[in-house]
């Protein structure tokens, strides 16, 4: 579908608010007593005789004299209040302690997480997540710096090392230094129960692609704003109203009821101060969840957002020292991580990237992520043009008849069989600069591929890597109208 230009951009998609307001009033108690007789007993016999006259007095079913010494009306209202009084007391003491008791159990058994990852720490399996050495561990322990610790893993991902953690993505089948991406999701489960504000990302890049279309599953009836990463990587000259009237129009057809939707770039700030307004407005004292799929860009904007909060704020300023590790590498954040982003209440939390098995994180292997990932403005690869691989002179007949007859190899990922198009037809590819382009009649495509799969064809990259590849499974017939010559035809696959 060709973006269309709307005259109206961003227009926030207000939900109506319903504010309840309970209103106690105190209620005083009269609290009546009546003089009753004691009875007293003693291992020790006494005789009456014996026992002190107080005692005496307590075991007299008489009622207190009338002379002089008897107590007044006065008297006796004065030692209700005083008696009154001393139970409000003991009271509210009692209501203290228990509190004070209910913190230091919330603080005993709360786990120390890795501040990069939000892995459990943990000292015995060094290529797990969350591995601390012994002596790190109980020296940060000892001076109550826990929360300060970066596991071993995040410090090779910091340093650009590719290491995934999740069984099944990036290549790896799993084992027991791996998380399944179902475990990550059940992090995600207690979130439908909570009251919270959900900050939703989408990559623009591939929009459908990381869209999370049941996201309510793990959110539930909590308001979402949606954020859109990554803007900056679209060709120069877009017309930003009219991608975010598209990006409007796609959300009312997958009937996902926001409060807004920003148009943001974590790497030139574009749009992050609207996201900061627009949380501080929506918070109201609640949790704040960043949520979206794997490679979302989860980190990177949780890092441009405390840039841009600390501006006013000097809790997002301090959280700045110890935020989210950010890597290219599937599944990087391994558990909620806490940030301390605000100074009027709540928590800003990142989330573990929800694993989608169509996206491509989930089959190339983790080494070859860097190069699908662009780090510029997407560039249009146009064919012909690109580079035609064929014998006896069979680019001079490409040249004459066009791309019928021809198969279109973008790196080892994808396959194109032209079947009719007009002689002049182009076809205009946009994504990662590093990602090659061959063509070749359809009858050697076959060959053509098996031969320089993890050669001319990558990722994947090697034969090793090809060996292990699983093919080109998915077959899908494609059809592109357009009714103007001079407007463009658009594929969003």
């Amino acid at each position: 579908m060709a973006l269309k230009t709307l005259s109206t951009f961003l227009s926030p998609l207000s939900l109506p608010k319903h504010y309840t307001l309970s209103i106690f009033n105190p209620v005083s108690l009269n609290i009546y007593r009546k003089s009753t007789p004691l009875s007293c007993k003693s291992t020790h016999s006494h005789s009456p005789s014996q026992l002190p006259l107080s005692d005496t007095k307590l075991l007299s079913s008489e009622p207190e004299g009338t002379g002089a010494a008897s107590p007044t009306r006065g008297d006796r209202f004065l030692e209700r209040q005083q008696a009154d009084e001393a139970a409000k007391l003991l009271i509210k003491e009692i209501k203290k302690t228990k509190k004070k008791t209910k913190k230091v159990l919330k603080v005993n058994t709360a786990t120390a997480c890795c501040y990069g990852c939000g892995a459990p720490l943990q000292t015995s399996e060094v290529d797990a997540p969350g591995y601390v050495d012994m002596g790190t561990y109980e020296l940060k322990k000892k001076h109550h710096q826990l929360r300060t610790i970066l596991c071993g893993r995040c410090r090779l991902l910091s340093h650009g090392h590719m290491i995934t953690a999740v069984g099944g993505n990036g290549g790896y089948s799993g084992g027991k230094q791996f998380v399944s991406a179902d475990e990550l999701r059940e992090k995600l489960s207690h979130l439908r129960h909570e009251k919270a504000l959900i900050v939703k990302l989408v990559d623009i890049v591939d929009f459908n692609g990381s869209f999370l279309s049941r996201v309510r599953d793990l959110a539930g009836a909590n308001p979402i704003i949606l954020v859109v990463t990554k803007v900056d990587l679209l060709p120069k000259g877009t017309d930003f109203n009219c991608v975010g009237d598209w990006v409007v129009e796609a959300i009312t057809k997958k009937k996902l009821n926001v409060l807004s939707v920003h148009l943001t770039s974590s790497k030139s700030l574009v749009g992050i101060a609207g996201v900061a307004s627009e949380i501080q407005k929506e918070k109201k004292g609640r949790d704040v969840y960043i949520l979206g799929s794997a490679n979302v860009g989860k980190s990177a904007f949780i890092s441009a957002l405390l840039k841009m909060m600390a501006q006013r704020d000097p809790a997002a300023a301090a959280a700045q020292k110890y935020k989210p590790i950010q890597s290219a590498v599937p599944g990087t954040t391994l558990g909620p991580i806490q940030i301390d982003a605000f100074l009027g209440g709540g928590k800003l939390y990142d989330t573990p990237g929800v694993h989608l098995h169509h996206r491509q994180a989930a089959v190339v292997h983790s080494e070859d992520l860097p190069i699908l990932a662009p780090q510029s403005r997407l560039r249009g690869q146009s064919f012909p043009g690109c580079q035609v691989s064929s014998k006896n002179g069979m680019a001079g007949k490409f040249n004459s008849n066009g791309l019928n007859g021809f198969s279109i190899f973008w790196g080892g990922l994808v396959r194109i069989d032209v079947l009719k198009v007009l002689p002049e037809t182009c076809l205009t590819f946009y994504g990662p600069k590093k990602l090659p382009i061959h063509a070749v009649p359809t009858h050697e495509a076959d060959e053509f591929y098996k031969k320089e799969l993890g050669v001319l064809l990558t990722p994947p990259t090697g034969k090793d890597r090809a060996g292990e590849w699983r093919g080109l499974e998915t077959v899908q017939q494609l059809q592109i109208n357009f009714e103007d010559a001079e407007r463009t035809g658009v594929d969003h696959h």
